[in-house]
């Protein structure tokens, strides 16, 4: 298929459902009433919304057509760096969606919910062999919360030594977030600078860390797509201080199966669930990031967590060195469900494969459109590429007009202007699950944007001209913001 998406046929237009309404109409059939009427109390009568009505088709096509205004990955390919947004087989949805799971609420008694215990239990079990750490707790429910609970076992651990730590090493290619998860828990991020290859210098790391120096939380691979082939030695430095590697998990799905986080020298770290467990960004919550820790830390862990006690599965909440609960209950439940489907019926060789593909196809990208765009780090990367403006420069077309124009030919951006370190960037991350006919048509569009730039620029400064709404003004949208429709 050489025919890109593409924009075409029907844009729907929208209004309000308060608009569309009209007295008198229902959206549903009542059969008449078999008991006197009551009057409603007067104390309980007050001036409330004034709701529209609406017969059932009007409710129905409403939402069809909102939904078709939404890209999604179902939609088509999701190149977003850093994100990893890859298929959601819809398996895991339909056993998410089992009821005996889906509506055991989360304060009924263990003997009651053994089998959504055996779940979560199983679930650390394989999260720990994934990673290589064995104390493992499913409480976070997202990334950047993954990283606050491993911030508090920081603290936690330095406490229990007696140690006042204030600073922790944040380089220049971690996610974003760092920084926030470790100020919230008082300590200052020292920025560490990435050397000319993208990578770190452990000369860098020997220099900056000291006994101040809670630890450092590194991106591995990180925020340029580049594994950080020096870890081992910078995890030496620092433990050589007393202070604890994190490692921020958030691109677990390029190393997945190939490497062990503890034998790397890492101490922490938090797994997004929600991209490379392929559970969705959302569905249940904000997506899942449980920890893993060392033997060593698993008591600094929050409670409970899910144990096997003779034949039965309990909470433990039996850890009293421990940060305390940083999530109601047990996390995102049904997260965790499709995250555990998705490892069972994956198991560890394919899990393993998935990496080596999404690798693969990152790797494919980079080096067909090396020339087209510029390549941010001429060296092997992995499950993500960086590109740059700076070959289309000289006709002044930003990365933000490679971007728009991009969803006139029916893709969703990738990420731009991120990792900062690199100007203009535009980071691709196809990840696994997309097959080569479909890589090879957005490596296509990518070049006939490139094209575009050089021949008729304009094309991509009004760009795009296809979709629902034209460009915005997305400074204004941040500085004055119109939440109503």
């Amino acid at each position: 298929m050489t025919k890109t998406p593409g924009i075409s046929g029907l844009i729907f237009e929208e209004p309000l459902l308060w608009e569309k309404g009209q007295k008198g109409r229902h959206g549903m059939s009542i059969p008449a009433s078999d008991v006197p009427p009551a009057e409603f109390p007067a104390e309980l009568q007050g001036a409330g919304p004034e709701f529209p009505d609406l017969s059932e088709i009007d409710v129905v096509r409403h939402y069809t057509r909102l939904s078709q205004w939404n890209y999604g990955v179902d939609s088509g390919m999701y190149p977003l760096g850093s994100c990893t947004m890859k298929y959601n087989p819809k398996i895991n949805e339909k056993l998410a969606a089992t009821p005996e799971l889906a509506a055991a609420h989360p304060m009924l008694v263990d003997d009651e919910v053994q089998g959504n215990l055996q779940i979560m239990y199983e679930l650390q079990q394989y999260l720990a062999a994934i990673t290589g750490l064995p104390g493992v707790s499913l409480q976070p429910a997202a990334g950047a919360h993954g990283e606050l609970t491993g911030m508090l076992v920081f603290a936690a651990y330095h406490r229990s030594r007696n140690s006042r730590r204030t600073k922790i090493l944040i380089p220049d290619t971690a996610h974003g977030t760092n920084p926030a998860s470790a100020a919230l828990c008082g300590y200052k991020p020292v920025p560490i600078k990435s050397g000319a290859n993208g990578i770190l210098k452990v000369q860098s790391i020997a220099e900056a860390m000291d006994e101040e120096c809670a630890g450092i939380m590194i991106t591995n691979p990180n925020t340029l797509g580049l594994f950080e082939t020096n870890i081992r030695e910078i995890a030496d430095i620092v433990h050589a201080k007393g202070g604890l590697v994190y490692g921020d998990g958030a691109n677990m799905n390029a190393i997945m199966g190939v490497i062990n986080a503890a034998r790397c020298g890492i101490d922490v770290m938090h797994l997004n669930l929600h991209k490379t467990f392929s559970t969705p960004h959302g569905g249940g919550g904000p997506g899942a990031g449980p920890i893993c820790v060392t033997a060593e830390l698993e008591k600094f862990l929050p409670v409970p967590s899910a144990i096997k006690d003779g034949d039965i599965y309990r909470l433990n909440f039996n850890r009293p060195e421990s940060v305390g609960r940083v999530h109601a209950f047990h996390g995102n439940f049904s997260v965790l469900i499709r995250a555990y489907c998705y490892i069972r019926t994956m198991g560890a060789e394919n899990l393993k494969k998935a990496s080596q593909l999404a690798v693969l196809n990152a790797a494919y990208i980079k080096e067909q459109l090396k020339g087209t765009l510029q390549l941010a780090y001429n060296r092997p990367c992995m499950h993500e590429c960086v590109f740059s403006d700076a070959l289309q420069a000289e006709d002044k077309i930003t990365t933000l007009d490679i971007a728009k124009r991009l969803i006139d030919y029916g893709y969703h951006p990738p990420t731009i202007y991120f990792p900062l370190v690199v100007h203009g960037a535009l980071m691709i991350e196809p990840t696994e699950t997309e097959c080569k006919d479909d890589i090879d048509q957005f490596i296509a569009t990518m070049k006939l944007v490139v094209q575009e730039a050089k021949e008729h620029p304009e094309l991509l400064r009004q760009a795009p001209v296809k979709a629902k709404l034209r460009r915005l003004d997305e400074t204004q949208a941040a500085r004055k913001p119109c939440l109503c429709g």
